[in-house]
């Protein structure tokens, strides 16, 4: 047989292979670069166990030098304890902090697989660690690395995921992997402003969703929001509500914690700081600023459904707050000396968590926190104006004469009153004195001649013969029926008017008034005539009679008018109330807003506004005060808002141009 040639040889498929291979060789490197998205980009430089699976690339690194990536892989705490014991071994090397940071983030990763709290305690350990060197020869971390806002986070979430909800603040002792920890805690650190806070929880997990902005303060440790209480019984009349939630720092405090975090027992102290009790705004390189979630935690106060409830039993229900367990009156902060208080009064078939958006947004300035506080007064809005208005005086007064008064702080005599809609008419009636003007447009008889017990006499001399509270000394009117709302005036309305139900207080008045007096009334006295909402008719002898009664001289007033659209003035309303009824004479200043519907105090043209009037009054308690950021009327124009010039402006309140 003779020979095969060598073209009909089979040559075989594993020298094809690595031939193949060889001549591509001479064509690839094994070293590329491939160009990325912008967005790809970032995320393969920043990415690390917080968003995923994948560990960031100075951990992969500290892995692959201690040849530790396949132990890793396979048994995670056999790696953990081996890179634990290389750190001790070289703690003087310049990769300490690297391999302090790889331990914190594969901790983490490790706890999100277990659950562990142990582990998440440790996250945070050693991510503290490698930012707080604490010591006088170690290099801190630059502040430019991406890897420190990882560390800050692998603290807070580590924090969070130990502590878990709600958070206990107290001394404690935790048995680590590696070292026993123990944490000490002071317990009056848990005093606020005299009130004990309780119920820490924790806000890094939370989505806020309802409110226009979000405002966290940046920097270290876990953020918390608290319930302030008190343990004296009875509670005073005017008081932080019990709704409310204070935002909380809680950290870490760890003597030299690169030594500690390497040794077999670990001591350090928890610290709980209040936000109004930081001081992340005067540090230094050794003290971080401290983080907080501060929109998350008021939030949680306004997410509970009896604030929302309550809209329409109030409305319905004129007795709603009859029950003393519902304060009318309440703050969000105990007072502070030199704060002056800003009054939040809402409108019909509302709540004050309608105002959320706008002192939310207030706060985030320094010059309005630390020169304000935030009072809000709640009211059956179906009752007679003047029943609700007396409300809103009684209830100053209790709170001022409870703080000692502007003679215990000259700042108590300097109270803004904002009301939206029905709110700015109560507004109104405590800053006038109309005598007995009030009373002669809805009787026909001077009270003193009238048939009626000592006691209601007296109740409708304070409610229909006000005087102007002298401790109130600026009107910010917001959407305010001045001379009506139409909507008050259809048929459906005084319908619904109907069904309120008045407390026994103003039912047995009314039947006072009807026994033997009934030819004295120029109003009619039928239940679906006396509430707000026909009273806030345009037809209504109340409303024609109080809109005809100005202001005192001595309060600055100033009015905030919604419009739907770009139509006339003379022509535009809110849906509700018409700009022309909105519209007074002798105000220091009227914005309209445009496009905006009666509900415009979530509006930032609406709360740049108030913002400007609050500095404005800052500067006249102040002379001396110079605001930190820009409260030109044209910046508020600039953003949609639109002044028009005052008819008849008074001499001492002269109105600027935009």
């Amino acid at each position: 047989m003779p020979p095969r040639s060598l073209t009909a040889r089979r040559i075989p498929v594993p020298l094809l292979t690595l031939a193949l291979a060889v001549f591509l060789s001479g064509c690839a490197t094994p070293i590329s670069v491939h160009t990325m998205g912008l967005t790809d980009s970032y995320r393969e430089r920043t990415h690390s166990a917080l968003d995923g699976p994948r560990l960031s690339t100075q951990t992969q690194s500290v892995l692959e030098s201690q040849n530790l990536t396949d132990t890793w892989k396979k048994h995670p705490q056999q790696a953990l304890a081996t890179l634990r014991a290389s750190t001790q071994a070289h703690f003087y090397t310049p990769d300490l902090a690297s391999q302090l940071f790889a331990l914190s983030e594969l901790n983490y990763q490790q706890a999100r697989k277990t659950k562990d709290p142990a582990l998440f305690m440790a996250a945070a350990l050693y991510a503290y660690a490698y930012l707080q060197p604490d010591a006088p020869t170690a290099e801190r971390p630059t502040p430019y690395d991406s890897h420190v806002q990882q560390a800050s986070a692998l603290y807070m979430l580590g924090l969070t995921g130990a502590f878990g909800a709600p958070v206990n603040p107290d001394s404690q002792r935790w048995t680590l992997p590696f070292a026993t920890l123990d944490l000490y805690a002071d317990p009056n650190a848990r005093l606020w402003h005299g009130q004990i806070l309780s119920d820490f929880q924790p806000t890094a997990r939370l989505r806020v969703s309802g409110l226009r902005n979000l405002y966290t303060t940046p920097g270290l440790g876990e953020p918390l929001a608290a319930v302030p209480h008190t343990d004296t019984q009875p509670r005073p009349a005017f008081t932080v509500t019990d709704k409310v939630r204070v935002p909380v720092n809680l950290n870490l405090s760890i003597v030299d914690p690169r030594r500690q975090v390497l040794s077999s027992q670990i001591t350090g102290r928890i610290i709980l700081t209040p936000l109004d009790s930081a001081t992340q705004f005067d540090q230094t390189p050794d003290r971080p600023p401290l983080q907080y979630d501060q929109t998350a935690a008021r939030a949680i106060s306004l997410s509970q459904p009896e604030i929302w409830s309550s809209e329409y039993k109030g409305f319905l229900d004129g007795r709603f707050f009859d029950n003393r367990r519902r304060s009318q009156l309440f703050a969000i902060e105990p007072h502070q000396y030199g704060r002056m208080p800003v009054v939040l009064i809402h409108g019909t078939a509302s709540s004050p968590g309608r105002w959320a958006d706008m002192v939310n947004d207030l706060l985030q300035d320094k010059d309005i926190s630390n020169n304000f506080e935030f009072w809000f007064f709640s009211y059956a809005t179906g009752n007679p104006i003047p029943y609700s208005a007396l409300q809103l005086r009684r209830a100053l007064e209790k709170a001022l004469a409870d703080l000692g008064g502007p003679q215990a702080d000259p700042a108590l005599g300097q109270i803004t009153l904002i009301g939206h809609s029905q709110g700015g008419l109560l507004a109104k009636m405590l800053t006038i004195s109309p005598h007995d003007r009030l009373w002669n447009g809805l009787m026909k008889r001077p009270l003193s001649i009238l048939h009626l017990p000592e006691r209601t006499s007296r109740f409708l001399d304070q409610a229909l013969m006000p005087t102007a509270m002298p401790e109130v000394r600026r009107d910010i009117f917001i959407s305010t029926p001045q001379h009506g709302s139409y909507l008050a005036g259809l048929s459906i309305a005084h319908f619904i008017g109907g069904l309120v139900t008045f407390p026994v207080s103003i039912q047995d008045i009314t039947k006072q008034i009807m026994n033997g007096n009934a030819n004295a009334m120029k109003l009619d006295m039928n239940p679906g005539r006396l509430g707000s909402v026909y009273a806030m008719s345009p037809h209504s002898a109340f409303m024609r009679t109080l809109a005809s009664i100005p202001v005192v001289p001595d309060v600055a007033t100033h009015s905030i008018i919604p419009v739907q659209d770009d139509r006339p003035l003379s022509e535009a309303d809110d849906g509700v109330v018409t700009y022309e009824s909105a519209h007074i004479p002798d105000v220091r200043s009227e914005l309209v807003v445009r496009h905006s519907g009666h509900s415009t105090q979530a509006n930032p043209v609406t709360i740049a506004e108030v913002r400007r009037i609050l500095l404005e009054q800052l500067a006249a308690f102040h002379p001396d005060f110079h605001p930190s950021g820009d409260v030109d009327r044209r910046n508020i124009v600039r953003i949609g808002g639109s002044y028009t010039p005052i008819a008849a402006a008074p001499k001492t309140a002269p109105v600027p141009s935009p």
